[in-house]
């Protein structure tokens, strides 16, 4: 158990000294550990809960050290998270195991003056009840609370108000379900439930195709067959909005790693003809190879610069302008994203608007255009879309379709509270002349 824990620590450090998302740095990490799969379910649980709660966590180290956490040693601080973590919130585990593990792991990365010290702290935590009282000051303490930043915070009650800024916040501590698109192109839905083999699949009641499942997905005959293709209900709300046929002509300008793609695709028949463009070869790779296993031929993909006009492109009548954004709507998949400075997202909604001004080059008079992100930040969303219609007369909003028209009309800002999705956001508009 300690190689969990270990491996658990060694990753963490990478991943707050300025890794790269946490899913990559643990997939990455478990590939090459020689753990069996309890232990990398073990590692993987403390990991993700680590980074979710860091705040929280530090919050009460801070109150049992008696150095400040600046001072601390980044194994050390690290293996302290991760004990205080066991302690709060795994159940199953002893605490007098998670002191011991905790202070031979202080050993094994070669830190054994500290020892005394996890030792003391935890256990010192242990007696005291295992219990901190929050701040006083509101933003403080829903920082603490659901380990957030006071920036982050702010910032999402300035743009929603506290109602929903709680929503997103308490959500990004559960663990986030893990949603799919059945591919009827290749079975029904009694082959997919039956390919699924001992895995549950619970029917959306929104999209007839999307289910939720548990477990090791990729291990199963369904998605070897091409059966499914994991996908958040949001995103596939996305595609409902742009509601491709098999007769259009469709532009997903910024696609990979292909998934909104493969839901139009699907809505499409099989019919029809999808362009689908990103910048990096290795990134289109992705779009080709998940079209190939899923078996959908109306989809051609290729490098392309969303910000740069092709003019060998064709026109096209409906387009999905799904565009890079600092990603706040999916903290509960990527949680070390609400650590992120506010500051290293300020160039996104130029870039943003390029993008979609671009679109725009491509798009049939009359035809119909979809602008998404999965942030919930007001100045990559809504002010984005309102300088693009006050740039361009020619363009005019379009009512989303059910369900989200009657409560969004043609914008709509998606928190988990709404039908228990990531946050995302969707506009639609159509080009009159």
């Amino acid at each position: 158990m300690s190689d969990a824990r270990y491996l658990a620590v060694k990753l963490l450090c990478k991943t707050f000294s300025g890794g790269s998302f946490s899913n990559i740095q643990l997939n990455n990490g478990l590939k090459n550990s020689g753990l069996d799969d309890r232990d990398k379910k073990l590692c993987s649980v403390i990991y993700y809960g680590v980074i979710e709660r860091k705040i929280y966590l530090d919050y009460i180290i801070e109150k049992f050290s008696s150095r400040p956490l600046k001072k601390l040693d980044d194994v050390i601080l690290n293996i302290l998270r991760c004990g205080i973590y066991q302690i709060l919130f795994m159940e199953s585990i002893p605490d007098s195991a998670t002191v011991n593990e905790s202070v031979s792991l202080a050993r094994k990365f070669g830190k054994k003056s500290a020892s005394g010290m996890v030792n003391a702290i935890l256990r010192n935590f242990i007696r005291q009840g295992k219990k901190v009282s929050l701040p006083d000051d509101k933003l403080e303490r829903y920082s603490v609370e659901y380990s957030a930043p006071p920036e982050f915070v702010s910032s999402l009650i300035e743009d929603y108000g506290e109602e929903l800024a709680e929503n997103l916040l308490s959500d990004a501590l559960k663990s986030p379900p893990v949603t799919v698109r059945m591919n009827p192109l290749k079975c029904t839905e009694q082959e997919f439930i039956s390919a699924l083999g001992k895995i549950k699949a619970i029917k959306n009641e929104i999209i007839p195709e999307c289910f939720s499942l548990s477990g090791d997905v990729a291990s199963t005959e369904a998605f070897r067959n091409g059966f499914f293709h994991v996908q958040d209900l949001a995103s596939q709300l996305c595609c409902l909005s742009l509601a491709p046929t098999e007769n259009d002509l469709v532009l997903d300008i910024c696609s990979a790693p292909g998934g909104k793609a493969f839901t139009m695709a699907e809505m499409m028949h099989g019919k029809g003809k999808i362009m689908a463009f990103d910048l990096h070869e290795n990134r289109v790779k992705l779009i080709r190879d998940g079209a190939e296993r899923l078996g959908l031929t109306n989809i051609y993909a290729n490098t392309g610069d969303a910000t740069k006009f092709n003019p060998a492109l064709p026109k096209f009548n409906k387009i999905l302008c799904d565009v890079p954004c600092s990603c706040s709507g999916a903290v509960r998949r990527k949680p070390e994203i609400k650590y992120k400075n506010l500051n290293d997202f300020s160039g996104l909604p130029d870039i943003q608007y390029n993008i979609a001004e671009n679109a725009l080059n491509y798009l049939v008079v009359g035809g119909e255009m979809v602008y998404s992100t999965c942030t919930l930040r007001k100045a990559e969303n809504e002010q984005v879309i309102e300088k693009l219609l006050a740039n361009h007369s020619e363009l005019e909003p379009l009512m989303l379709p059910e369900p989200l028209g009657k409560q969004f009309e043609s914008n709509a800002s998606i928190f988990p509270c709404h039908f228990g999705s990531d946050g995302f956001f969707i506009s639609k508009f159509r080009k009159v002349r």
